[in-house]
C-alpha cells in the first residue's frame, strides 16, 4: 500500500489538532477523527484506547511492524529518564512523551497508518492516549453494516488480546489511571512463601485460601454463589503483610494460566473517589480472574470514598473472578461496614508480633543467609540467643538489627572491647537487669536480660549483636514515649464535646 498518497497534504490533520490544542478545547479525541476523516476521505478510520488496544506495545513486541512517519506531524516532550537506582551508572536516557505521532504499520500482510493521541482530560483531570487506525479504501464486503472494517478489526482483536495478557508486569493504579509496571513486577518476582515466617496455621490456610478461590470457580457456581473473595491481613507494621502479599503475587503468576496482579497504589490526584473507584473495579473486571490488592486499606478507603467503594463492592456490575486482598495496620480504624460483614471481606488474618520460636525461626532464616559467608561467625547455637534478645520486636526491627549488625562489621565500626565491657556484661548480669527492671519506671522498656553461654561470650557477631540491639531498643523507647506525648497533646488540644440532656439520666 502506498501509504504516502493517502492524502494530498500529509501534514494536514496535525495542523488541525496543533490548533485546536491551541484553544479552549472539548472533545479533542473527536475532534482529531473528524480531521481524519476529512484528509482521508475514501479510507476507514477507526479509533480505539491504548489502555484497550496497545497498537504500538504490541509492535514493539515484534507482532507487527511499525515505521514513525514525520511527515505527517509529530509532537512530543523529550525527558531525561534516570536510572532505577542511582548507582546504576549509565542507565539514563532519553525517551519523547509523545503526544501527537503517525507510524505506518504492517500486520500480517496488512498496511495501515496509525495516529497516536496523548492529551489531559481536565474533567477527568487525567491524560488520556487515543489511536487511530487508518485502512486502505474498503472492498465489497469489507465493512460490516454497523461500519466495521473486518481487517482493522482482526487487527485490534489480536492487539487487544496481546494487551490484556502480562507480560512480565502487574497492574498500577495511580494518578487516576491503570499503567503496567514491569519495575513493580521485577521486585516481587521470585519471593515465595519460604520468605514468609509466620505462624505455620495462619500460613497454611491463607495459601490454601487464595489457591482455592481460583481452583473451584466450579464449586462456586454450583452452590449458586458469586465467585468473588475479599480478605484482610491486618496488625501491626513489619510482621509480614508485604511478603506475603509478594509471595501470594508470585504464587499465582505461576499458575498455568497465571492470574494478573493489580495494585491499587494511591487515589492522590483523583478528581473525584467515585470516578476513581469505577475506574479500579472496571478494569479488575475486565482482566478477572485476577488479585485486585488494597494496601493500607485504611488510608485508600476514607469517608470520601467509602460509600463508592461499597457500591462497587456490592453493586449489581458482577466482580466475578475478583479477589480482594487488603492490608492494613489499623483494623480498627476501618468501618465496621467494610471488615466485619462477609461477602466483602470474608476472612481476617492477624499477623502478630512475633514469639519466640517464630522469631528464633526468623534468626535461623538469616542464619542459611550468611552461612557461606567466611567473614560472619554466626553459628545456629546464637539464634535462641537473639530470639530472647528481640522480645517485643517485629520482623521488621530484627531484620534491621541483622542488616545493621553485617553493615557494622563489614565496615570496621565497631570495637569488640567496647562492646564486650558494656553490651555483653549487661546482658550477662541476668541478675543485676532483673533488679533494675524492679527499681525502674515499669512504664518504660529495657532490653531483655539474656544468658549467653560461656562459649559464646567472645563471639564477634554476637557482640556487635548486642551494640545494635540496644540501639534499637532505645529506639524504640523513644518513638513509644513521642507517641504517648503526641496522643495527651491531642487529647489537651481537643476542644470538648457539648453535652446534650435527652431526659434519660447520667450515662
Amino acid at each position: 500500500m502506498d501509504t504516502t498518497g493517502m492524502t494530498r497534504d500529509p501534514a494536514l490533520v496535525f495542523e488541525g489538532w496543533a490548533d485546536h490544542a491551541s484553544r479552549d478545547r472539548v472533545s479533542t479525541d473527536t475532534t482529531v477523527h473528524q480531521l481524519l476523516k476529512v484528509a482521508y476521505p475514501n479510507h476507514h478510520i477507526t479509533r480505539t484506547q491504548t489502555a484497550h488496544c496497545d497498537l504500538l506495545g504490541f509492535a514493539d513486541a515484534g507482532h507487527a511492524i511499525k515505521t514513525p512517519d514525520r511527515s505527517r506531524g509529530y509532537d512530543a516532550i523529550r525527558k531525561y529518564v534516570a536510572p532505577k537506582l542511582r548507582h546504576e551508572k549509565g542507565n539514563d536516557k532519553l525517551e519523547d512523551e509523545i503526544r501527537f505521532g503517525a507510524w505506518n504499520y504492517k500486520w500480517q500482510n496488512n498496511h495501515f497508518i496509525v495516529f497516536a493521541l496523548s492529551f489531559r482530560d481536565y474533567l477527568l483531570s487525567r491524560v488520556l492516549r487515543f489511536l487511530y487506525v487508518v485502512t486502505p479504501p474498503p472492498v465489497d464486503g469489507a465493512v460490516d453494516v454497523e461500519g466495521h472494517h473486518s481487517k482493522t478489526d482482526e487487527l485490534l482483536l489480536a492487539a487487544g488480546k496481546w494487551t490484556k495478557e502480562m507480560h512480565d508486569e502487574i497492574w498500577v493504579f495511580d494518578n487516576q489511571q491503570w499503567n503496567k509496571d514491569k519495575e513493580l513486577y521485577r521486585s516481587v518476582i521470585g519471593a515465595s512463601w519460604d520468605d514468609v515466617i509466620l505462624d505455620p496455621t495462619i500460613k497454611s490456610s491463607l495459601a490454601q485460601d487464595v489457591g482455592s478461590f481460583f481452583d473451584n470457580q466450579s464449586l462456586y457456581k454450583t452452590l449458586r454463589v458469586p465467585w468473588k473473595r475479599g480478605v484482610i491481613l491486618h496488625g501491626v507494621p513489619g510482621n509480614g503483610k508485604t511478603v506475603s502479599i509478594k509471595a501470594i503475587i508470585n504464587s499465582l503468576a505461576a499458575r498455568n494460566p497465571p492470574v494478573p496482579a493489580m495494585y491499587v497504589k494511591s487515589l492522590d490526584g483523583c478528581s473525584h473517589p467515585k470516578i476513581a473507584m469505577q475506574a479500579i473495579f472496571s478494569k479488575a473486571r475486565i482482566v478477572a480472574p485476577c488479585l485486585l490488592i488494597f494496601e493500607d486499606l485504611d488510608s485508600l478507603v476514607e469517608d470520601k470514598t467509602r460509600s463508592y467503594f461499597l457500591n462497587e463492592v456490592d453493586g449489581l456490575d458482577s466482580n466475578e473472578g475478583i479477589l480482594m486482598i487488603a492490608s492494613t495496620n489499623h483494623l480498627d480504624e476501618i468501618d465496621p461496614a467494610i471488615t466485619k460483614r462477609p461477602s466483602r471481606f470474608d476472612r481476617k488474618y492477624h499477623f502478630k508480633v512475633p514469639e519466640h520460636a517464630l522469631r528464633v525461626a526468623y534468626c535461623r532464616y538469616w542464619h542459611a543467609k550468611v552461612l557461606d559467608s567466611p567473614a560472619i561467625d554466626f553459628p545456629v547455637e546464637l539464634c535462641s540467643v537473639i530470639a530472647d534478645l528481640t522480645d517485643g520486636f517485629s520482623f521488621a526491627y530484627i531484620k534491621e538489627l541483622f542488616i545493621s549488625t553485617l553493615l557494622a562489621l563489614a565496615g570496621g565500626t565497631h570495637n569488640i572491647e567496647t562492646a564486650t565491657g558494656s553490651s555483653l556484661k549487661a546482658a550477662d548480669s541476668t541478675l543485676d537487669r532483673k533488679e533494675e527492671e524492679k527499681s525502674s519506671d515499669k512504664s518504660k522498656r529495657l532490653m531483655p536480660a539474656v544468658t549467653i553461654p560461656s562459649e559464646l561470650e567472645k563471639n564477634a557477631f554476637l557482640q556487635a549483636i548486642l551494640v545494635e540491639a540496644k540501639l534499637l531498643w532505645d529506639q524504640m523507647e523513644n518513638e513509644e514515649t513521642d507517641a504517648v506525648k503526641r496522643k495527651k497533646a491531642a487529647a489537651v488540644c481537643a476542644p470538648a464535646m457539648p453535652r446534650f440532656d435527652f431526659g434519660y439520666g447520667d450515662d
